[in-house]
């Protein structure tokens, strides 16, 4: 039976991962299909363009990378230290780099004056934040989504990419 990533992932003991990522329904991630006569190359810079993105944001280096046809690996490295030193200002700016957030966040960051509860409330999702910015999940996620998105909108369909 299979298990959850986060059940295989222990940063103490190893703190580099190689991760694959495949398309599915035959799709092309990248290059030429000979069937369609389709040229699908223009999907890799959306590939290294959102790994320069995400790369600024997570506190998992990227080692090594290699984009294929209809998969790509990476090399990830967990950077434990680089989480643990960020402030709750810092892990604000780089999770609201790729995600909204709620309304609270925006008013802390603006200086609104809050309530106790508020401050409370933003301790819990800043502590989410935090783990979430190491974990290779979301990292995973954060890469893949949003190239499944312009690919099915490119190929005129919905569904996993």
């Amino acid at each position: 039976m299979t298990r959850a990533r986060a059940q295989h992932i222990c940063c103490e003991d190893t703190p580099y991962y190689h991760c694959i990522s495949r398309c599915v329904r035959r799709a092309f991630l990248c290059g030429f299909d000979k069937s369609t006569g389709t040229d699908f190359e223009h999907r890799r810079q959306w590939m290294l363009d959102r790994l320069a993105d995400i790369n600024n944001v997570f506190c998992i280096d990227i080692c090594a990378y290699a984009i294929m046809s209809n998969h790509y690996h990476i090399v990830l490295y967990i950077n434990k230290k680089q989480v643990d030193a960020l402030t709750d200002l810092e892990v604000i700016e780089r999770w609201r780099r790729i995600y909204v957030g709620p309304d609270i966040i925006k008013r802390f960051v603006d200086g609104e004056e809050l309530s106790k509860e508020h401050y409370g409330l933003i301790a819990e999702i800043v502590d989410k934040w935090r783990d979430r910015l190491s974990v290779i999940s979301w990292f995973m996620r954060s890469l893949n989504e949003p190239i499944s998105r312009q690919a099915n909108y490119e190929d005129n369909c919905k569904g996993h990419f």
